[in-house]
């Protein structure tokens, strides 16, 4: 009898060790929302597609699919309407690296936020049943997608939805919710009167089944889909631990790279910069040669191959691949595009942004210029305009 049950309690053994291979073997498929021409990120999205635009010296959709990696999404798709020869293109390289498959789903026109999950319904499905996951491609946080998979699966419902606290929800769709649960009651667009202060973080994890609820039309989830799956009592929404920022517009983009490289400080220390020259949280590119007796800091990021002169004061800024900042500029609150210089004693400020290779000549002020790619700026850009 002995014999018997070690016999037995081997097999079971052999039949667990069995099934956990089988669990490690499951993988997940993601959407990203790419969308269209980035309009509000301009000069930036003259050059590139938005997704392609460098944020804390990477560009924005690599911290989405480096996070699925992670969890073991093994193919992404991307849900877009404009230049996608040019996105896979800049995205082979990283495909190989991270092993991951990308791949494009182009719409004709326009298809909202739900849309482009019918459009890519072959895509998302293979048969397995699991979940997978879709991102607006602006979104940008600490990504817990770990612990999305596992509240996904124990609330047992539909679909999931990452949902972050504001200070001003009447500016927002807010997210009624039962708070011990998270299961979705219903959703209020800029609510006059408080109602909560959660709003959809543009972060979900969705069964197959939501793709039959969802016609190939133009059609948006957040108004059509979601309020239908919340009243079959299937929508549950994960309050997302740490920072969140939609950074598809400047402003939004430099309170981003503060709340990310804050994040980097808790979490990664060691991938920030640090020196006598260095003040709070700055993130210099290794190829980056910075001169002497320059301050940088707090939140900047310095891109590949810059060249920083000596003298230079940098603050809450980004500093893209290839610019060159000149002796004693000072620039704060700006974004300064690739290949850009600036000259020596110029000052750049108030949200001036910086198209592809622009050339702002010695001692020029700016004030919230917005200079598109390939110019030359020789006199003082006193008050917020676009120079073209």
């Amino acid at each position: 009898a002995s014999d018997l049950r070690s016999l037995r309690s081997g097999e079971i053994s052999l039949f667990f060790r069995g099934k956990k291979k089988e669990f490690s073997r499951i993988k997940m498929k993601a959407l990203i929302l790419v969308g269209g021409f980035g309009t509000r990120l301009r000069p930036l999205t003259l050059s590139f597609p938005k997704p392609l635009v460098d944020f804390a010296n990477k560009p924005m959709i690599l911290h989405q699919i480096e996070a699925l990696k992670a969890v073991g999404v093994d193919e992404v798709v991307l849900a877009i309407n404009y230049q996608p020869e040019v996105m896979l293109n800049f995205l082979k390289d990283f495909e190989a690296k991270l092993e991951i498959k990308i791949t494009c789903s182009q719409e004709t026109e326009p298809m909202g936020t739900a849309g482009p999950l019918a459009l890519a319904r072959d895509k998302l499905v293979d048969g397995s049943g699991e979940p997978f996951f879709v991102l607006n491609s602006d979104v940008i946080s600490e990504y817990p997608l770990k612990e999305m998979i596992e509240f996904h699966k124990a609330h047992g419902g539909e679909a999931s939805i990452m949902v972050t606290k504001v200070d001003e929800p009447s500016k927002y769709g807010v997210v009624v919710m039962d708070e011990t649960t998270g299961k979705v009651e219903k959703f209020v667009e800029k609510p006059k009167l408080f109602v909560g202060n959660k709003i959809n973080a543009g972060i979900y994890l969705l069964n197959p089944s939501v793709l039959d609820k969802i016609e190939l039309r133009p059609t948006s989830i957040e108004k059509e889909t979601f309020p239908k799956i919340a009243a079959a009592q299937g929508l549950y929404a994960m309050v997302l631990p740490g920072f969140w920022m939609d950074i598809g517009q400047p402003r939004d983009y430099i309170t981003g790279l503060r709340l990310y490289l804050d994040s980097l400080r808790k979490k990664s220390p060691a991938k920030l910069t640090t020196g006598a020259h260095i003040v709070g949280n700055v993130l210099v590119d290794e190829t980056a040669k910075i001169g002497e007796g320059c301050l940088i800091g707090p939140d900047v990021a310095i891109g590949p191959g810059c060249v920083v002169e000596s003298g230079v004061r940098l603050s809450r800024c980004t500093v893209m691949r290839g610019a060159r900042i000149k002796k004693h500029a000072c620039i704060s609150s700006s974004i300064i595009g690739w290949h850009s210089t600036v000259g020596q004693w110029a000052r750049i400020e108030n949200m001036t942004i910086l198209g592809e290779d622009v050339h702002v000549c010695d001692e020029i002020y700016t004030n919230g210029g917005v200079v598109l790619p390939h110019k030359e700026i020789k006199s003082n850009i006193l008050k917020p305009e676009i120079v073209m």
